[in-house]
Order: structure tokens, then C-alpha cells, then sequence
């Protein structure tokens, strides 16, 4: 069993894209599973030791953090969107290329910034606990922040590059949007009235999963060289985080508005039952 196990991890380890061995926590998924445990830990014993402590004011962080996220993705967004255009990606069916040119290697580099970004935002959870939002640690949040790394971890390792370019650039574009939102929200109350949008954010989320899933679909029923696994991977993931997307938004926007609605209607029929006893 032991010798089985030994064999499983040695071909994780030497079956990879020899091109990003030696980049920042690729080569190997263990230190990747120490920084999720990591993560797991603090959302466990995070809160325990703010309960009888007061928010931390992180507004000065928020603020930069969230405006250099907006940087971070936009930069990725025009490599990611440069990098297929100059080497003639097709948005339909696009192999990997694991040649070393300067093209192929800039597409590499930008995915494994993708890759690296999806730890960095593991700080959003973190932000969270120091400023006793626990509101905020839903299932779909830690969930969505738990697993991305775990496979971008893997896009990076074996293909990074190809058809997973797609998701990279939809994301980025999403996420320029999003840090946004959060930036100008950190500025204070002063922008609420700017921040109407939220809904629409939530909206463009789902887009672009309902995007990745259409899109994985179609090369999952046609001849490419591109790994079908990942396009099973990515399909089932895409599934599950719209399930997850569209049950927020009927929670927060869908479920408030008709409870709103209802709200008001009983109001209005108790003032016409006061104003018929008056009469």
C-alpha cells in the first residue's frame, strides 16, 4: 500500500510540465496542502480568539490591498488576452503549448500569477476574522477560496496554458470589477450611495461560470488535444460553483426583495383595517 501511495506521489511529482518545476509552490502539492491546513486553522481558531476581543480597524489595509488586487488582475487580464492574441488562441479548441517561446512561456508566466493571486486572496478570509465579519464565512466563500488553489495548483502544474487561458481571463476581468467594488467600499460610508451595483457583480460572477461551463462542455464533446480530465474537472467545479452563486443571490437579493414586498403589503392592509374601524 505504502509502495503504491510512493508511485502515486513520484508521478504527480515527474508527470507535470517541466517548464514550471522550478516556479513557486508548483513542483510539489504539499506545500500548497499546508497553506490550505494553514488557512483551515485560522478560520477554525480565528474567530475563538476575536470573540471577546474588539474588530481591528483595517481600513488603511483594505484600501491598498483591495486597489492593488485591481492592479494585479488587470495586469493579468491584458497578459492573458496578449498572450493568446499574438500566438492566435482559438476560443474553441486550444492545446497546450510546452515548447519554451517567448509566447508560450509569457501565456505560462500569467497563469502561474493567476495561481499565486488565488493564495494571496486567501487574505480576504483572514480580513474577514480580524474585523469579526463572521457573517461573511459562508460555505460558498471558504469554499470557493479553498478549492481555487487546489486547482490552479494543478492547471500550473500540468497545463498551464491552452484552453485553461479562458478562465484565467474571464476571472481576472471579474475580479477587477470585484476589488474594486471592495475598494471603494473601504473608503467608508460616504461611497455607499456609489455602490448600487452590487447585485450586477453578483450577476457578472455567475456569467462567467455559466461561461467556463458552456465553453468546457463543447471541448469535452470534441476531438483537441487537451486533457479531458481537466475539462471534467473544470466543467464539474463550474457546476457546483453555480449552484452555490445562484442560491447566494436568491438569499441575498431575490428572497430580501419578495420579504420586503410582503412586509409592506401587511402594513398596508393593517393601516386599511385601522382606517375601516375608525369609520
Amino acid at each position: 500500500m505504502w509502495q503504491k501511495l510512493q508511485l502515486f506521489y513520484k508521478g504527480i511529482l515527474q508527470n507535470g510540465d517541466y517548464r514550471t518545476d522550478g516556479w513557486l509552490l508548483v513542483y510539489s502539492p504539499v506545500p500548497i496542502s499546508l497553506i490550505f491546513l494553514c488557512y483551515l486553522l485560522i478560520i477554525w481558531v480565528g474567530p475563538k480568539l476575536m470573540r471577546k476581543r474588539q474588530p481591528v480597524n483595517l481600513k488603511p489595509v483594505l484600501i491598498v490591498y483591495n486597489f492593488a488586487m485591481v492592479c494585479l488582475s488587470a495586469y493579468m487580464f491584458y497578459e492573458f488576452t496578449a498572450s493568446a492574441w499574438l500566438s492566435r488562441y482559438s476560443l474553441l479548441c486550444q492545446p497546450v503549448d510546452y515548447s519554451e517561446s517567448p509566447l508560450a512561456m509569457r501565456m505560462a508566466r500569467v497563469c502561474w500569477w493567476f495561481y499565486f493571486s488565488k493564495v494571496i486572496e486567501l487574505n480576504d478570509t483572514i480580513f474577514f476574522i480580524l474585523r469579526k465579519k463572521n457573517g461573511q464565512l459562508t460555505f460558498l466563500h471558504i469554499y470557493h477560496h479553498g478549492t481555487m488553489i487546489f486547482n490552479w495548483w494543478a492547471g500550473v502544474k500540468y497545463v498551464a496554458g491552452g484552453q485553461s487561458f479562458l478562465t484565467g481571463l474571464i476571472n481576472s476581468l471579474v475580479h477587477v470589477v470585484m476589488y474594486m467594488y471592495y475598494g471603494l467600499s473601504a473608503l467608508g460610508p460616504s461611497m455607499s450611495k456609489y455602490l448600487w451595483w452590487k447585485r450586477y457583480l453578483t450577476s457578472l460572477q455567475l456569467l462567467q461560470f455559466v461561461i467556463v461551463t458552456i465553453h468546457t462542455t463543447f471541448n469535452m464533446f470534441v476531438d483537441c488535444d487537451f486533457p479531458n480530465s481537466m475539462n471534467m474537472v473544470v466543467f464539474a467545479y463550474s457546476l457546483s460553483l453555480i449552484v452555490l452563486f445562484s442560491n447566494f443571490y436568491y438569499q441575498n437579493y431575490l428572497a430580501k426583495t419578495k420579504a420586503k414586498k410582503t412586509k409592506r403589503e401587511r402594513r398596508q392592509k393593517a393601516r386599511e383595517m385601522e382606517m375601516k374601524k375608525e369609520s
